[in-house]
């Protein structure tokens, strides 16, 4: 074979192993678009939303259900509107629980969904109205702190 030849076809795999990668990096970052047309979107109210960031995950019994697409604050109410899309193979029952969950001890946080007993399903739009905010680090130290600091003030009366 010419040399030509040869450098030709390390480049074509070359240019194969780059764009493997690339797409296996979107993949990874949730960056990968998906046609809107295979979701539904539903909104969560929420008074605190912790570190939840647009394209955390929305899980129901582990499996991933859908994405976080927006948060913003609701100026009427001063609480977080939690926008998800929900793939159109799931269907949310009216009274679904969704809690703001964390990963592991300091992972990234997520939505966890607990199906209700209603077989009404929420409509595309609708909003789940029973919401759990995230656990913020420091109001649970705080609040340990200030139990401490008054149990010890009973101990010593």
């Amino acid at each position: 074979m010419k040399r030509s030849t040869i450098d030709l076809w390390v480049g074509i795999f070359v240019a194969l192993g780059i764009a493997a990668v690339t797409f296996l990096s979107l993949k990874v970052a949730n960056l990968v678009p998906q046609s809107a047309n295979q979701t539904y979107v539903l909104y969560a109210d929420f008074d605190n939303v912790g570190g939840l960031k647009v394209k955390a995950p929305v899980k129901e019994a582990g499996v991933v259900i859908g994405r976080v697409a927006d948060i913003r604050l609701n100026p009427k109410t001063y609480r977080a509107r939690v926008t998800l899309n929900i793939d159109k193979a799931y269907q949310i029952s009216d009274d679904t629980s969704a809690s703001i969950l964390t990963a592991g001890l300091l992972g990234e946080q997520y939505i966890g969904m607990l199906q209700g007993g209603s077989e009404t399903n929420l409509a595309p739009g609708g909003t789940i109205t029973i919401t759990s905010s995230a656990m913020v680090l420091e109001q649970l130290i705080g609040k340990f702190m200030t139990g401490f600091t008054d149990s010890n003030k009973s101990a010593d009366k």
